[in-house]
């Protein structure tokens, strides 16, 4: 993949959703999506290896959340993965203080490499279940925003994530297309961990008929000590 054919796909692609990128950050994405693609032969990063898709599913979507991103706070990426949403908005917005975490070594073996060829400052990468990390104190309620594009069910997602934020912190829910009965079913976990929805952001992947929907919740009282519960049993018991 020649640099100046990304470069022009990438630019088209971001300003489709009025993100205008520098030199740097374009050269940073195109490095990123190398080293992805080069890690992704000895380990499974992602199922997504065509440089299109890795433009739009993976560096657009990621950066959908930006505009709901305050300037100068601390965000933490549970789940991040291969990066995903972090290193984007991190590539973005170099003001935002971020935390990726992610249960596989493998993994955050990965992003350190990133953060390192990228020369990304103010980031770091945590080997941790999400369930373990939000009883530790150092992290539990230390966050201005807390964010995942993973794929599990929005009341074990808030589940995740709502411990990291503090009082009047947000938590950014990045989901499919059809999310109805989710909202629905995940209503006692809202009550119970302490947030609110604050609002709830529609969008098409530029160029596509892929839904995506932003839900933005306001954190409003601290959690109780009992949440999260032990590994494994949000999936297995979400809060009903």
């Amino acid at each position: 993949m020649e640099f100046e054919e990304f470069r022009e796909e990438l630019l088209e692609k971001m300003s489709n959703i009025s993100i205008n990128l520098t030199e740097k950050q374009v050269k940073q994405f195109y490095d990123y999506m190398n080293l992805l693609l080069e890690w992704n032969e000895k380990i499974n990063l992602t199922a997504i290896t065509e440089f299109h898709e890795i433009i739009l599913k993976h560096f657009v979507d990621s950066v959908t959340i930006s505009q709901f991103v305050s300037h100068d706070k601390s965000l933490i990426d549970v789940g991040t993965g291969a990066g995903f949403p972090g290193i984007p908005l991190k590539i973005l917005r170099p003001d935002l203080e971020i935390v990726l975490m992610d249960s596989l070594q493998k993994r955050i073996n990965f992003l350190d490499v990133v953060i390192l060829k990228l020369k990304l400052e103010k980031i770091q990468t945590i080997h941790a279940r999400a369930e373990e990390l939000g009883k530790n104190k150092k992290y539990r309620e230390k966050f201005d925003f807390a964010t995942s594009r993973a794929v599990a069910n929005l009341s074990v997602l808030l589940e995740y994530l709502v411990p990291f934020v503090k009082k009047d912190g947000k938590v950014i829910c990045m989901k499919g297309s059809d999310i109805t009965e989710e909202l629905e079913n995940s209503k006692k976990a809202e009550n119970i961990l302490g947030v609110s929805i604050e609002s709830k952001e529609f969008l098409y992947l530029p160029g596509t008929d892929m839904e995506r929907n932003i839900l933005i919740y306001s954190k409003i009282k601290n959690t109780p000590k009992e949440y999260p519960r032990k590994a494994g049993t949000p999936s297995k018991n979400p809060i009903r």
